[in-house]
């Protein structure tokens, strides 16, 4: 893991050296800033670059909750099981939510567990508080069997950043027509 950091220093540090300006002030912060993440693994923390000379780099932990007004997802339900369906069978929710916060609500991105399960979601405009937005989460059964739970977690502008919703489905298996007839001996 330091091998990653100092690769990713030494080229902070060609670069710099090819940019006009104070060098010594950059190779500073560089070094700082590597010394930060490699203290705390740069797992619990993001680096906030430098603005001024006045303005230092902060270190904001991503579990503190950022400050100013916020937007908030309330969904209707975000568990929704389709019980029993077929081999292969292709089933859709929608699931509705509300921005009850201050802010308006953008979501960067929405994945799932599982290839089988592919969440849509509003990508062209931001939703506004009070008003309402749909994630759409299509399933196909093919190659599944038995109780199936899969996950949809949603990234946005949000505290905390992600939201979960979880579909299950019994999926009985299909009859195979290979094996539909007595066995001839």
């Amino acid at each position: 893991m330091k091998s990653i950091f100092y690769a990713i220093f030494a080229a902070g540090l060609l670069s710099l050296a090819s940019c006009s300006g104070d060098l010594e002030k950059r190779v500073t912060d560089l070094e700082r800033r590597v010394a930060a993440l490699e203290g705390n693994g740069g797992t619990a923390s993001t680096i906030q670059p430098a603005v001024s000379d006045q303005k230092k780099p902060t270190l904001q932990k991503a579990n503190e909750k950022p400050e100013g007004p916020l937007p908030t997802m309330e969904f209707e339900e975000k568990t929704h099981d389709f019980g029993k369906i077929t081999e292969g069978d292709v089933v859709t929710k929608v699931f509705t939510f509300k921005n009850t916060g201050e802010a308006p609500l953008i979501i960067s991105n929405a994945t799932s567990s599982c290839g089988c399960t592919v969440p849509s979601y509003p990508k062209d405009k931001p939703i506004a508080p009070g008003e309402e937005g749909e994630i759409e989460v299509k399933y196909n059964s093919r190659g599944k069997k038995n109780q199936d739970n899969k996950v949809v977690r949603i990234t946005a502008n949000t505290w905390p950043a992600t939201n979960n919703l979880t579909i299950k489905a019994f999926v009985e298996p299909k009859a195979d027509k290979t094996n539909a007839g007595p066995v001839k001996q």
